[in-house]
C-alpha cells in the first residue's frame, strides 16, 4: 500500500523567538536577568532578531527547539534525515512492529508517472511482502521468538518501506538542515518533508525562518559546475511559504 507524507509540529519551546531574543540580549546587556526577559517581552522583536541572524551570532537561536512527528517516509529517506546528528530522533522498530499484514511503501515520483513502471514496483512490493510473510511464517515455525523472526526477516524489506520517525531539533540545526536539505539538488523525498517542516516552523518562528533554505537565496550558489541553474524558481517556492 502506498503511503502519503505527513508531518505535525508537535511541540515547541513555548514563544521561540521571545526565548532567543532574551538570550542574545542578555549577551550583549550589562542588565540583570528580569531586565533581560522583560526587555524580550515588550513589542515585536523581529529586527532586533533579523539583525542577530544577518551578523551570523546563531548560538542564542539553540535555546529554541522544535519536535516534529513525520510519517509516509521510506527508510531510504530516514537515512539520510538522522545523518544531521544534532538531533533526537526515535523512529518505528521494526523489530517489534511486524509487517505480517502488508507494509506501506513509497513510490519514486518518476516510477509512479510511468504506468509500466509504476505496476513493476508494485508487483516487486507485492512479491517482498509475501517473501517477508514467509520468513516470519517459517522462523516462527522453527521456535523463533515473533521479535527475533521479525529482526531477521527485516532484512527482505526495501529501501522503499515507510517508516515513521519523531525529530527534535534546535533552531540552529534546523537552519542548517534546511540550508541543505532544500537545495534542488537534494533527493527528492527529503526536500520535500523539509519543505512540510519549514512552512510549520515559519508559522511559530517567522523572523527566525523567513529567509531559511539553501545558500542560492542570499547569494551564489556554492555547488559551482552541479548548480542547478534555478535559484530564481527556488526563491520563488521557499519565500512564498
Amino acid at each position: 500500500m502506498e503511503a502519503d507524507l505527513k508531518v505535525i509540529l508537535i511541540s515547541h519551546t513555548p514563544d521561540p523567538e521571545r526565548t532567543i531574543s532574551a538570550a542574545a540580549r542578555l549577551c550583549y546587556s550589562p542588565a540583570d536577568v528580569d531586565e533581560v526577559v522583560s526587555f524580550a517581552e515588550k513589542g515585536d522583536q523581529r529586527l532586533f532578531l533579523e539583525r542577530l541572524l544577518s551578523v551570523g551570532h546563531l548560538s542564542p537561536i539553540e535555546h529554541a527547539s522544535f519536535t516534529f512527528a513525520i510519517e509516509g517516509i521510506s527508510r531510504a529517506c530516514s537515512h539520510q534525515l538522522v545523518r544531521h546528528r544534532l538531533a533526537s530522533y526515535s523512529q518505528q522498530s521494526q523489530r517489534y512492529v511486524g509487517e505480517e499484514e502488508g507494509f506501506s511503501y513509497i513510490i519514486p515520483p518518476a516510477i509512479k508517472e510511468d504506468p509500466e513502471l509504476k505496476a513493476q514496483f508494485e508487483r516487486l512490493m507485492e512479491e517482498t511482502g509475501n517473501s517477508y510473510r514467509y520468513l516470519v511464517e517459517r522462523l516462527r515455525a522453527k521456535g523463533h521468538t515473533v521479535e527475533s523472526a521479525r529482526e531477521d526477516a527485516r532484512f527482505a524489506l526495501p529501501n522503499g518501506a515507510e517508516t515513521k520517525i519523531m525529530v527534535t531539533m534546535n533552531a540552529r540545526e534546523l537552519l542548517h538542515f534546511f540550508s541543505v536539505r532544500l537545495c534542488n539538488r537534494a533527493q527528492w523525498e527529503i526536500r520535500e518533508m523539509s519543505l512540510s517542516m519549514l512552512s510549520l516552523v515559519k508559522a511559530v518562528a517567522p523572523a527566525i525562518f523567513r529567509n531559511a533554505g539553501p545558500p542560492c537565496l542570499k547569494g551564489r550558489c556554492p555547488e559551482g559546475s552541479r548548480t542547478c541553474g534555478k535559484a530564481d524558481e527556488v526563491r520563488h517556492i521557499l519565500l512564498s511559504e
